[in-house]
């Protein structure tokens, strides 16, 4: 998971969502402030895979236009062999787990 840009940051747009769920924050002002956020979204949504965050200049979002959200299986040459639609109702996990059964055959996904 890479951890991009507040999609719904209270200084911005707020959610009316996040108002119920307590999840209210302003936009981070630098890598630091970023870097937490990204680890409360990681503990809050029970991620159990390996996250990072992108570069404050958002790099990694545009690079692989990831708001608001996407599923992407990039194999070890870097290549995208699948790519979800926008999130959340874009994603179909299934589509992953394909994608990963025809680069890794026979293993479980």
């Amino acid at each position: 998971m890479v951890y991009i840009h507040e999609a719904h940051a209270s200084d911005v747009w707020q959610d009316p969502d996040n108002l119920d769920d307590k999840v209210v924050f302003a936009s981070p002002k630098n890598f630091d402030e970023r870097s937490q956020m990204g680890q409360l979204c990681v503990a809050k949504l029970g991620i159990k895979f390996p996250a990072v965050i992108d570069t404050f200049d958002n790099a990694t979002e545009r690079a692989y236009t990831g708001w608001p959200d996407r599923l992407y299986v990039i194999d070890r040459d870097g290549q995208v062999r699948y790519k979800s639609g926008p999130g959340p109702y874009g994603f179909h996990p299934q589509g992953v787990a394909e994608a990963l059964q025809r680069l890794v055959p026979g293993e479980k996904h």
